[in-house]
């Protein structure tokens, strides 16, 4: 006779070399929670029922992730452990073996692809962020437009935006006051002196 464990097992596939789809090689290594369901089928229908489901753990932890991308395998580990599970629950079963639950547990990547992907994602992030930059002065420049035109409308607006100026000046303890003078008035100061005619120099005697 032949003495069978009912208990739960706990067995770690080691670390399996995969290439996946994307021609990407990875280390994948993975848990597998088994127990004998029927022993009589656990003795007489399979050489070695342990051995057997580790093997076949093994080799279909490999099969099921080379038809998977990196970023499937990376971002998708529950739907992984659910078909490993799926198809060692049905390929165990004449063994009268029970999978209860399968878990990826580690994706190693090689160095210099996780430092490539690193840059790929700060480049990404310096993108976004030169989108949202473009986007808010797009925005300010539309609130600038906005205001320009009330001022206009209103050029009593035009003086108290700058006592406003001058009362932040004054709360930062700054001794400088700016007084602004409009663009206008000095365009007509720089058309009149260069309508005046030029006096001739008198010759040196």
């Amino acid at each position: 006779y032949e003495k069978i464990d009912m208990r739960t097992k706990t067995y770690e596939i080691p670390p399996q070399e995969i290439l996946t789809k994307d021609s990407v090689t990875v280390f994948v290594n993975a848990i597998m929670y088994y127990k004998v369901r029927d022993p009589e089928s656990a003795v007489t229908n399979v050489d070695d029922y342990s051995g057997s489901a580790r093997l076949l753990a093994a080799t279909t932890l490999r099969n099921v992730l080379g038809t998977k991308n990196l970023g499937d395998i990376l971002s998708e580990r529950e739907s992984i452990a659910h078909d490993l599970h799926e198809l060692l629950l049905e390929a165990t079963e004449p063994w009268g073996v029970t999978v209860e639950r399968v878990e990826v547990k580690d994706v190693r990547v090689p160095e210099q692809l996780m430092r490539a992907m690193a840059a790929e994602a700060e480049a990404a992030r310096n993108a976004r962020a030169k989108v949202i930059a473009a986007e808010g002065e797009h925005k300010a420049s539309r609130a600038l437009r906005q205001a320009a035109e009330v001022i206009m409308e209103n050029p009593a607006a035009l003086q108290l935006r700058y006592l406003q100026t001058l009362n932040s000046i004054s709360a930062e303890n700054n001794s400088t006051i700016i007084f602004p003078v409009p663009v206008d008035i000095l365009s007509s100061m720089m058309g009149q002196m260069q309508m005046q005619p030029m006096l001739p120099v008198p010759p040196e005697t």
